[in-house]
């Protein structure tokens, strides 16, 4: 399956993320390559062979779930510069998303 330049511009300007024109080039021939691949995977015959999920023989450990005594707000928030409505105030780190 081939992944189109514009495929690839397509999906970079969703991210917000910017290439050259020959990186463009150079992902759209990556990806395909890799898309083929993973095709090709649908050509093995599978028959018989048991699903696997994991290699290994690992086993979830999981502590014992218990409340614990929270921490007191006021001693947290000694050192924070600016708090609104008992939370703390952050400046903006995301843009107003424009149409994408």
């Amino acid at each position: 399956m081939k992944i189109s330049e514009e495929e690839v511009r397509h999906v970079a300007k969703l991210s917000k993320l910017a290439f050259s024109d020959e990186d463009t080039k150079e992902f759209a021939t990556t990806l395909s390559k890799i898309v083929d691949m993973v095709e090709l995977l649908n050509e093995v015959d599978t028959t018989g062979v048991a699903i696997t999920t994991t290699m290994a023989d690992t086993v979830n450990v999981m502590r014992e779930d218990v409340a614990i005594k929270g921490w007191n707000r006021e001693e947290l928030f000694k050192n924070v510069p600016e708090t609104e409505n008992g939370l703390i105030k952050v400046p903006a780190i995301i843009d107003e998303g424009g149409n994408a």
